[in-house]
């Protein structure tokens, strides 16, 4: 189960009301300094911005490829561990705003792990220390430390316990 924590909201769906939720103007900063991230060729710089501007925990040696997409509303829910790689067009999300509630859950994940091209990473989701998700994946529960994993729906293809490999 992924740990994420629910808020109802009453009346319109909650992406209609989106900016009772979080501000406008940290909507708008947090687009502006992904997009630029996105296209940012050097890591150390993707990084840096990710720290400073987003409040993102991102760990030394950490790559993040062209065209990931952070979450917009709540990327201070994300944590990323040292010497990890996150694949080209991957998206990372903290929150997800459904018809009757929002909710919001931190994503960690851990220590030299693998995250393939064009994965999605839910709310509320943790992936262990030396783990590999294959391309195309959606996360959607967490992934054991050092467990290969792919698919959708996301199954465990080799179980955890080589986080060395």
């Amino acid at each position: 189960m992924r740990r994420t924590t629910r808020y109802p909201v009453q009346g319109a769906n909650p992406l209609w009301q989106m900016y009772r939720t979080v501000s406008f103007w940290k909507v708008m900063k947090n687009f502006i300094v992904i997009q630029l991230a996105r296209y940012t060729p050097f890591p150390a710089w993707k990084n840096w911005m990710y720290r400073t501007f987003l409040r993102m925990e991102v760990g030394h040696q950490t790559a993040v490829a062209l065209m990931v997409m952070m979450d917009t509303m709540f990327p201070e829910l994300i944590k990323i561990g040292k010497n990890s790689v996150i694949g080209y067009n991957t998206t990372i999300l903290a929150h997800e705003y459904l018809v009757e509630e929002y909710r919001l859950g931190e994503v960690i994940i851990g220590d030299r792990v693998l995250i393939g091209a064009n994965t999605t990473i839910l709310p509320g989701v943790t992936i262990g220390d030396g783990a590999i998700v294959a391309a195309g994946t959606v996360v959607h529960k967490d992934v054991a430390p050092g467990a290969f994993v792919g698919g959708n729906p996301m199954q465990v293809i080799r179980a955890g316990g080589l986080a060395d490999h």
